[in-house]
Parts: C-alpha cells; structure tokens; sequence
C-alpha cells in the first residue's frame, strides 16, 4: 500500500512510501492528471502527488542529500533562471501553488517550445520568459521583486549572472539557490577549486552563505550553494 506523509522539514514537500518499501520524493500535482517528465503520477486521499526523481531535478537531490533550508513554500515569488524543459519548475510550481509566481527564464527557442507545451501551459502560476539571463535588464518590464532566485544555467560566469540578478530583482534577505556546474565554467579545473572561486565572489559581493551540498551521485560536479542577499 503507497502511503503519503507531509515532508519533515518542508512545506510543500512529501514522503511517499511505495510498496517496495522505498521512500520517494512528491509534490501535490497542481495540474491533476497530467505528467510534466513521465514522472508517477499516485493517488492518496483524495489528492494526487507527482513523485519527484532526485536524478532528474537537481532540488529534489540537494533534499535528498540533507538541505536544511528550503526558501521556497506557498505563495513565494521565485525567479528561475535555466528553466530547460520544466522538470524542476513544475515541481516548485506545485509547491507554491496559486498563491505564488515562478518566472521562468530560458534562453533556447526551441527549448522553451518543448517547456510551454510541457510544463507552462497547464500552469497559471508559471511565467515563461524566453530571455538570456546574462541579460537581466531584458526582462525588467516583466519582473516585480522576488522572494527567492533559482539559478541552474549552464555558462562561464554563473555567479556573476546570479549577482546581476539578485541586485535588480531579489528583495532585501532573499535567498538564492545556486546550483554550480563545474564543468560550464572551466572543465580542465578541479571541480572544488571551481566551487571555492564563485563561493569566493558572492562573499566578496556582500552574500551570506548558509549551506553548501555537493550533489554526487545523482549529479557529478555539481554543487548547491545557499545564500542570502545581505
């Protein structure tokens, strides 16, 4: 019998207990009936949960690997920069539910066609912005003031594109989750050398940093950093 209990830690979250005894990731589906990844779609009283594979969303692997703080819970504004195809996006749609926003940034044409049909259509709180994030300023009669930014993007300088950000969109103490992929940002450079230098710029440019996760196994040379905007 698969059974749902509210996450311990998160708002929004869920442990679901299969009947092979595993223990996986869910959220409430905010779009009933419909898969976003081919995700398992259950039903538990009433309400249905989309499992959330840890392999394909980097956020459900920093979960699974002890994130202490999720900045992200009902009726958050969210700025996600790197939104791909909408695994993750759909996942923290569903946990800020109609209360919130996610502005969804994506720099792919085509890409963003597949993350409208996928993801973005079925959900009125998704805001797709078909934009390069290196560019902030091209979306500023888009965006109001965030609570929480999101950045997974696969480029040279993503610390950088996360500060620019975080100074014209994120509210005074929000948070950032920032997700490093090594191998974008130089991949002839030890993975932990690459990690300490974009930590070592978002101090210098006044962050705070509140918990570091490497990501290994479900994503080699990743790591998550969470900080706040002083």
């Amino acid at each position: 019998m698969v059974v749902v209990k509210n996450h311990e830690k998160f708002q929004g979250v869920y442990n679901v207990s299969m009947e092979d005894g595993s223990i996986e990731l869910a959220t409430k589906n905010l779009s009933k009936g419909i898969a976003v990844y081919d995700e398992k779609l259950v039903r538990y009283d009433n309400n249905e949960y989309r499992l959330w594979n840890p392999y394909r969303s980097k956020l459900a692997a920093a979960i699974k690997k002890g994130l202490q703080d999720l900045p992200i819970s009902l009726g958050s504004k969210v700025l996600y920069l790197g939104s791909a195809t909408g695994t993750t996006v759909s996942h923290v749609s569903d946990i800020i539910e109609e209360k919130g926003i996610v502005y969804s940034v994506e720099f792919s044409s085509r890409v963003m066609r597949e993350f409208l049909e996928r993801c973005a259509k079925h959900r009125n709180n998704v805001i797709p912005i078909l934009a390069d994030a290196r560019k902030p300023e091209e979306y500023l009669n888009i965006l109001e003031t965030v609570d929480v930014i999101y950045l997974d993007i696969a480029q040279p300088e993503q610390a950088k594109v996360l500060i620019e950000n975080a100074n014209l969109y994120l509210k005074k103490g929000g948070k950032c989750l920032f997700f490093i992929k090594a191998m974008s940002i130089d991949a002839t450079a030890k993975p932990e050398d690459i990690f300490k230098k974009e930590e070592a710029l978002l101090i210098q440019e006044g962050f705070e940093i509140i918990e570091e996760i490497r990501l290994e196994p479900y994503d080699k040379d990743h790591e998550m950093i969470l900080c706040r905007m002083g």
